[in-house]
């Protein structure tokens, strides 16, 4: 890759990023390369700044701070690279220690570019007004509110009624996400590279159906029928948005994916996977 421009984006409240940030910018300027940096809450500068000319992203947190960053990197077609600057996540591929080495690889070329399936949320109010799209890297999540009663919540894949779940949420995942919120309420783990929708029930009551993958090609309805307060929209558990009964949530497949950059030698997802969930002994 011929790289003449990088942008680092950064968790502010995260001390190692502050150092790890120094190496980044002394990488650049012994390779005569131009960087930027950004806090990851910095949405809409991130996205300028890739759409006036960046050749790579590298997100230096965990991976709350990539998912901030995603949402802006998302639409741009600039490949991201995740620096893990927290707990072991799905989506950094290099350790702190390693930046210097994944960038040499990636100015020799010795990467693959995977693509991440996303979606999009629609909030739609009772009377249809649309108040909101939200593009999503993990999952969406339709959720009670403060009070510990459960909603009433109907499911609709195209047009096809699958549920009415009576539970605390129901989540909606990429396979990106399928490992996170969707995995502990009991949804299977996807491939990260297909493009499908996983729909799970969060503590159901008396619910059959525990988990629904559906294909990209499908839209998902959450029609909020009853809560006790107002219910919450969570877009990859970093943005909240309240809504009220009878307003929906609509789910579908944005085309364009999020374009996740590997280092050769990066430890494949299901090693990652035995070392993060423990599903299988060292």
């Amino acid at each position: 890759m011929d790289l003449r421009r990088i942008g680092f984006v950064f968790n502010p409240y995260n001390l190692e990023a502050r150092t790890v940030l120094e190496r980044a910018h002394a990488w650049c300027d012994a390779h005569d390369v131009e960087a930027w940096d950004a806090p990851a809450e910095n949405g809409d500068e991130i996205a300028s700044r890739c759409e006036a000319g960046t050749d790579l992203v590298c997100v230096l947190g965990g991976d709350g701070t990539f998912l901030r960053g995603a949402r802006a990197i998302g639409e741009t077609g600039v490949p991201a690279l995740g620096i893990n600057l927290g707990r072991v996540g799905f989506l950094a591929k290099v350790e702190t220690d390693g930046l210097e080495r994944a960038l040499d690889q990636v100015a020799a070329g010795d990467f693959s570019i995977e693509e991440r399936f996303r979606i999009e949320a629609a909030i739609v109010q009772a009377d249809g007004t649309v108040t909101g799209r939200h593009a999503c890297l993990n999952e969406v999540v339709v959720a009670r509110g403060r009070r510990v009663r459960m909603i009433r919540l109907e499911v609709e894949v195209s047009g096809s009624h699958l549920a009415t779940y009576v539970a605390d949420a129901v989540v909606v995942a990429t396979p990106t996400g399928s490992t996170a919120y969707s995995f502990s309420a009991g949804g299977s783990i996807l491939d990260p590279r297909l493009r499908n929708m996983i729909i799970t029930p969060v503590a159901s009551y008396l619910s059959p159906l525990h988990s629904v993958v559906a294909g990209e090609d499908h839209v998902v309805n959450l029609t909020l029928r009853e809560a006790a307060d107002p219910a919450i929209v969570s877009i990859d558990g970093q943005w909240d948005v309240e809504l009220a009964p009878g307003d929906r949530v609509e789910v579908r497949a944005l085309e364009a994916p999020l374009r996740l950059l590997e280092p050769a030698g990066a430890t494949p997802f299901y090693d990652l996977l035995r070392t993060k969930a423990g599903l299988l002994p060292y």
